[in-house]
């Protein structure tokens, strides 16, 4: 909960609170402050209990903490259950690799070969200089000639 104050912000709140209560009444007000919280803590405690009693047996290893969002996709999605196979799915997004080629296509350099997932060449076959698909970068589109139209496409309009 006061994960974020800092020991500058420590030494302050205490200074007011030595300012506002006085040293005499301060030690009262934190027996108060300590007794107040543990009867929230209580309380919530048995709320749950309360709870977890009324659901029944079928959810008896259910946790309130997984009521958070993050804590139910984490749960769900990053830990060990694999039933959608998101592990691959994840592993298959390779951004580092797809900017360096990207990089190395730009500034004209060849691209390493690739030890990961993307298919080698045959032996019977040459590898082109950009992949089947992919548009060579480095190679200026034609221009067509001054009186030939582009093509147009009426489905595209």
């Amino acid at each position: 909960m006061f994960n974020d104050i800092g020991a500058l912000e420590l030494v302050t709140l205490v200074v007011l609170a030595v300012l506002v209560f006085g040293p005499e009444k301060l030690p009262k007000v934190i027996q108060d402050v300590t007794r107040t919280i543990r009867k929230i803590r209580e309380f919530s405690d048995s709320a749950k209990d309360d709870i977890r009693s009324e659901l029944g047996p079928q959810f008896k290893d259910f946790e309130f903490e997984d009521l958070n969002p993050k804590t139910f996709v984490r749960k769900q999605l990053m830990d060990g259950n694999d039933d959608l196979g998101l592990k691959e799915i994840r592993e298959s997004f390779d951004l580092r690799k797809e900017m360096a080629d990207v990089t190395d296509a730009v500034n004209g350099r060849e691209a390493a070969p690739s030890t990961g997932t993307a298919a080698a060449p045959s032996a019977g076959t040459t590898a082109a200089p950009a992949a089947a698909g992919t548009p060579d970068l480095l190679k200026k589109p034609a221009q067509p000639a001054r009186d030939e139209r582009p093509p147009f496409d009426a489905d595209a309009t």
